[in-house]
């Protein structure tokens, strides 16, 4: 029997408006919204210093996360989670939390150019001074190198938001 909560999750590079779009579907399926930022920042003030610090400490909340995600669908609760689905073992993660919760799925894809992405990152950029230091074309190009585009055989429930119909919060 599946249970009537849902999870979604995002896959796009850097810069394209998962947190946005995330903050969206919060409000639109009355949502639970899990941040990795959010968890993060509160877990770990001031130690993620650069990409192998948020690979680590990323890693040691996510056990904590999956079971409260866990819980929360198995009681039929909507949750977004507002935590990068951009490569093959990430989304297969995704799909063994619903898996695990026998709940449905949506993976919202979103996928715009990288000069889109690139200026949107600058417009956040001078919009929350604090994520500067990350916040850059070389942590972007980084980042972007570990990026996997979802293929069909991966069994997800995708929907895609392309260049055309993306909204992004930094306008």
């Amino acid at each position: 029997m599946r249970n009537e909560g849902t999870l979604y999750f995002f896959c796009g590079k850097m810069g394209v408006g998962k947190s946005t779009k995330a903050l969206q579907l919060t409000t639109q399926k009355s949502a639970v919204l899990v941040s990795e930022d959010e968890w993060l920042a509160a877990h770990f003030p001031s130690l993620i210093n650069d990409f192998n610090d948020y690979i680590t400490y990323s890693n040691l909340i996510k056990p904590f996360i999956k079971h409260h995600v866990v819980s929360l669908l198995r009681l039929g609760v909507n949750v977004v989670m507002d935590f990068p689905s951009n490569t093959v073992k990430q989304r297969s993660g995704f799909l063994r939390v619903c898996e695990e919760a026998e709940c449905q799925h949506e993976m919202h894809y979103l996928d715009i150019s990288d000069e889109q992405c690139l200026a949107q990152i600058g417009q956040r950029r001078r919009q929350q001074p604090e994520r500067a230091q990350f916040d850059t074309e070389a942590m972007f190009r980084l980042v972007s190198g570990y990026f996997e585009a979802p293929e069909e055989n991966e069994g997800l429930n995708i929907v895609i938001t392309a260049n055309d119909t993306l909204k992004d919060g930094y306008e």
